[in-house]
Parts: C-alpha cells; structure tokens; sequence
C-alpha cells in the first residue's frame, strides 16, 4: 500500500465534513448567528473544502511519483491548516469568542506552506 494514500482518505474525511459543515451552516445556523458569524463559518467551510481537494491531490501526486519528505510536509501543512484555520473560525462563529482569530493565521501559513512545498516538490519532479 502507498504510504501517501493516507492523505487521499484524509481529504476524503475533509471534504465530505466540509459539505456537512456547509449544509449545517446553510440550514442550522442561518437563523442563529448574526449575518457576520455565519461568513465566518462559510469562510471556514470554504478553506475545509479547497484544502480537502489539495490533500487528495497530495495523495494522488504520491501515488504517482513516491514517497516524498516535501510532499509529506506539504500533505500535512494542509491537514494542520484545515484544523488551525477552518477550526478557529467554526470556534469562533459558534461562540463569539474573537480572540481565537489570532489562531487563524497559523493555520493561513500552514496553507501557505503547504502550497510552497507541493510547488517544491512539482518543480524538482523528474519529467
């Protein structure tokens, strides 16, 4: 088995709560949290659902030309991002408490990373 594989199902766990967050935040929320809140939440739903898509596409990449310490690192940039940053906002919206928007940019530069490292590792990529 393809040591990478882990990132496919990871983005698969992701995406699929991402549209459960969204539907939640749709339907649930809408008429709870004040307009701002719930752009919040959305903005974390947003993030969740991008960087699912990269981590499957981490995983895939992996199938494809191995195991990689950069893209190791770009796979798990991804999955932190998606916990500091989607995370804090969805604790934020949910309970007012805005001091944990100082958590946020952490995981905006876990994303940033992570973007960073799989250019690395598609830049250095044998053709």
């Amino acid at each position: 088995m393809n040591p990478m594989r882990h990132f496919v199902v990871l983005g698969a766990v992701n995406g699929f709560l991402a549209v459960a967050f969204g539907a939640f935040a749709a339907h649930a929320l809408k008429n709870i949290l004040s307009t701002g809140l719930l752009e919040v939440f959305r903005t974390g739903v947003d993030y969740q659902a991008l960087h699912a898509l990269a981590l499957v596409a981490v995983g895939l990449i992996g199938g494809q030309s191995g195991h990689s310490r950069v893209l190791q690192l770009a796979g798990w940039s991804f999955a932190s991002g998606i916990l500091l940053f989607s995370g804090s906002l969805y604790v934020m919206a949910l309970t007012d408490i805005r001091w944990l928007g100082a958590i946020t940019p952490f995981g905006g530069t876990a994303f940033l990373i992570g973007w960073g490292a799989l250019a690395w590792h598609a830049g250095r990529a044998e053709s």
